[in-house]
């Protein structure tokens, strides 16, 4: 949150700039990335987000995957370090974050992340894989929403997975994605947070 009102998911920050500077240390990458005010965890890498990015399953078939709410970019760019051919989409409703996103990507040499709003993605892509640290704080409604329009985009075979803690209701979330035909794991749960890898509608559960 940014200011009276504001929140990381408002499209256009009204938060006056102040970049800084994040490490993204992880077991196979190390780099260095420029945050800013206004956007998702600004100024440090957010733990949840630590743990899917050295928990989390590859994707189990080839094709396009997607960051949902990419931030300033760490798990797109972590993603597309970890796949050179994979296309990795990093869409985010916070314009301030999709530029910075861009930003990270031109200066690491990423050429394969495609950082863009939402309505940017075009309606026939679909996804091997998804990855987020959904914005919780949205609310209930609009959270449910979101995550269906783009789960109904996975591929047969791919999966999406989601970084939630227990206190943001990780655990009802999971249910109301069953409930909703999309087949829902819990792969994790380390310092409070749920690690859960969502099937495409009318697949079972990983085996």
């Amino acid at each position: 949150m940014s200011g009276r009102g504001e929140h990381y998911f408002s499209a256009r920050p009204r938060a006056a700039s102040r970049t800084s500077t994040v490490r993204l240390e992880l077991t196979d990458l190390d780099i260095q990335l420029q945050t800013d005010s206004g956007i998702f965890s600004h100024g440090r890498l957010d733990p949840g987000t630590k743990i899917l990015l050295e928990r989390a399953p590859l994707p189990r078939v080839r094709g396009d995957i997607l960051d949902l709410g990419c931030g300033y970019g760490p798990i797109a760019l972590a993603l597309a370090s970890r796949r050179k051919r994979a296309r990795v989409w990093a869409v985010d409703v916070n314009e301030r974050a999709v530029v910075l996103t861009r930003q990270n990507a031109e200066a690491l040499g990423r050429g394969n992340v495609f950082s863009r709003m939402p309505d940017e993605v075009p309606g026939d892509v679909r996804f091997a894989a998804i990855y987020s640290n959904p914005p919780i704080r949205i609310g209930k409604k609009a959270l449910h929403e979101l995550l269906l329009s783009w789960l109904a985009r996975l591929l047969p075979g791919g999966s999406a997975v989601l970084v939630v803690h227990k206190h943001l209701g990780s655990d009802s979330l999971a249910r109301w994605l069953d409930g909703q035909g999309f087949p829902t794991t819990r792969l994790l749960s380390e310092r409070g947070y749920r690690l859960l890898e969502v099937r495409p509608a009318d697949e079972g559960p990983a085996t």
